[in-house]
This record gives structure tokens, sequence and C-alpha cells, in this order.
């Protein structure tokens, strides 16, 4: 139980708890000390650090690559989509904001999307100038344009076609979290860690907090647990989706220099600090891979490592140095789901795997919805 000291020291006076310490808690927390400086803001993490994603994705600052805005059509209008690109646009344009190109170490290199289908390529390939014209006005001209004559220069084998997004780019994940986490205590918001919550209750006074040390109480609360959201919230339609990653040592002269997707964006690399970082592969076992549990599976890391050899790395010898997984949150709709829950309480989540572009506008839309109630 707590202790007399710590109650009334470190969890008493709480006004806002915001649950979750990834990229929309720290986002929602940061904006309700900018809203309202005199509310009493407290963060409480599951984890040594962000538990889900945000400190474990692959830094590509994202926005869609061309198939999967094609597959999005099958089964969203054509407004639904645009809007969901347009707030992911926006949402990278707040993340600059917030943290800072120099923080968040943001290159514009671009991005690519690989084929070895020509039936597929030729649909995405048709589809470029349609595209281009939705997007102009949000992003600006010529967002995509067929790349072949630059397979040559990856070294790429099993590769037929590329197109490139010339307005992708990536990032440095951990700079980007602790530049988040430094605003946020520079604004006098608590971090609280190793704090996983329990359950959340609607009480007369407010909302309550249970943990295995005892309650928590605050006035209102934010759940931003994406992938976790429904151990706290059970009806949400958010299901987990496990990404695994893996990064090599340097290797010597690598000729990458962008952010590349392939099978409709499961797969994804890119350099990093002579390094290739490489991960995804969830569709190939999509029930294997909605889970909370962190961890590698045999499947997916052999299909990583094939990939290294016989596409990306073919000839060259590599060795890894790093592997690690991270949790997503998914739906049957694209967007996140904020909403009130109940009088007090507040979610901000599902990301769509789309975090580190979502993550900030989500944030500070389930922080104004609190307010506002």
């Amino acid at each position: 139980m707590f202790s007399y000291w710590e109650q009334q020291t470190f969890l008493s006076g709480i006004d806002i708890a915001v649950i979750g310490s990834g990229i929309v808690g720290l986002s929602a927390a940061i904006h309700l000390k900018r809203q309202q400086p005199t509310v009493t803001v407290a963060i409480f993490e599951r984890g040594m650090l962000p538990s889900g994603a945000s400190t474990k994705n692959a830094g590509f600052a994202c926005f869609g690559s061309i198939s999967e805005l094609l597959m999005d059509l099958e089964t969203h209008t054509e407004a639904a989509v645009m809007a969901l690109v347009a707030k992911r646009w926006q949402g990278l344009q707040r993340l600059k904001a917030n943290v800072g190109t120099a923080a968040l170490r943001f290159e514009p290199v671009g991005g690519y999307e690989l084929f070895d289908d020509a039936a597929f390529y030729a649909r995405c390939a048709d589809r470029i100038s349609y595209f281009n014209a939705l997007l102009r006005d949000e992003i600006g001209p010529d967002v995509y344009r067929p790349a072949d004559t630059d397979i040559a220069r990856f070294g790429f084998r099993h590769v037929n076609h590329l197109i490139f997004n010339q307005y992708e780019g990536h990032i440095h994940t951990g700079t980007m979290m602790a530049a988040l986490l430094e605003k946020a205590q520079t604004l006098g918001i608590c971090v609280f860690n190793g704090a996983l919550i329990e359950a959340v209750e609607t009480v007369s006074q407010g909302v309550q907090l249970v943990t295995a040390s005892g309650i928590i109480h605050c006035r209102k609360a934010l759940v931003a647990t994406n992938a976790f959201a429904r151990q706290l919230l059970p009806a949400l339609d958010v299901t987990p989706g496990r990404g695994q990653v893996l990064v090599t040592k340097p290797v010597p002269n690598l000729p990458l220099k962008g952010t590349f997707h392939m099978d409709q964006g499961y797969v994804y690399f890119r350099d990093i600090d002579g390094r290739v970082l490489l991960g995804g592969g969830r569709h190939l076992d999509i029930a294997g891979e909605t889970t909370t549990a962190f961890g590698l599976s045999e499947t997916i890391q052999q299909r990583l490592l094939s990939l290294l050899d016989e596409v990306i790395l073919p000839d060259q010898p590599y060795e890894i140095d790093l592997r690690w997984s991270g949790i997503m949150g998914f739906g049957k709709q694209q967007t996140p789901i904020v909403r009130q829950v109940t009088e007090h309480v507040v979610c901000a989540v599902k990301m769509q795997g789309m975090g580190v572009a979502l993550g900030s506008l989500t944030g500070e839309e389930g922080a104004d919805l609190l307010l506002r109630q």
C-alpha cells in the first residue's frame, strides 16, 4: 500500500491522470499544461520506458505508400482516405513543431515502394496521377513518381519496379521520445514509470486508478495505452498487432538512403548509422502476431533474414546486432479512436501502426475533449 508520505507528496491533488507515456500520452499531457497551466497533470506508465511501440518503432515519417492507399480505397471512401492522409501529414508537421527537427533528427530522404509483382505494380503506377492530383493541395505537387532507375543504385535483387514518394523521411525514435519527456518534465508534469494501472473507475469525486499498491485519486483521466486499451476499456475496437524489428551491425559502403516499403507496407526498412533496420512481416501470421506479448517468431525472423540475403544485401556479408518487437493497435476503421468513455474519462487510442504520424494530433484531440467536459 502507499504510505502516508507517498500519498501526501506524490499522489495527492492530481487533476488529470494520463495513462500511457507514448507519443499520444505525452502529447496530450503537454497540450493540457499549455492550455491550462494551473492544472496538475501526472502520467502513469506501466514500463521502465513507454511500453507499446513509441520507443520501438522503425522511425518512419510516412503517411501512406501508394499501395496502402490503393488498398484503403477498397474499404473506405475516397473522402475518408484523403482525410486520413491529411491527418497523418498534419500530425507529422505538429510533431516537428513540438519536438523540433534537430531533436527529431528528421531527414527528408524520401520513400520508396518496392515491387516484384508486375501486375500489382501496374495497378499502382496507373493511379500515380490520380493520387498526385488528390494530394497536391494538402502535401504538394508530384508526391509519387516511378523510380525504376534507382534499383541498380541500391543494389536490390528480385525488385522489378520502384515508386518514389518525395515527401517522406525518417526520424530518430529515441531522441524524439527523450525530447517529449523533457518538455513534459519542464512543464511540471510528473511521470511515474513502473506504474501499471489495473482499472479506471468513475466515482462521485472523479476517477480512481487501481494499482497493485493502492488507489490513486484524480479528477479526470485520459487513457492513451493504444494496443493495450482493452485491458482497461474492454468494449473498444482495438486489436493488438506485434511488429518485429532487427538491426544489423554497420555494413561497409551501405548504399541505402531513404525509407523503403514492401508488401503493401507490411515490410519496411531503412538505413540508420550505416546499418540496415528491417521490420514487419506481421501479415505472414496475423493470428500469431495478434498479441500483447513482446517476443519474436521464427517464421517472421526467417522471412526478414531472407529479405536481407536475397533482396536488400545480396552477396554482401552482414551480422545482426539487435532484435526487438513493439505492440501496435489496430481496428476495423483506419482512424484513431478519440471519445468520451464516461463522465470523467476519455480515450485516445488505435494508431493503426502510424503512431509517429498520428500520435501528436490524436493526443491533443483527446486532451481537448477532456477539457471540454
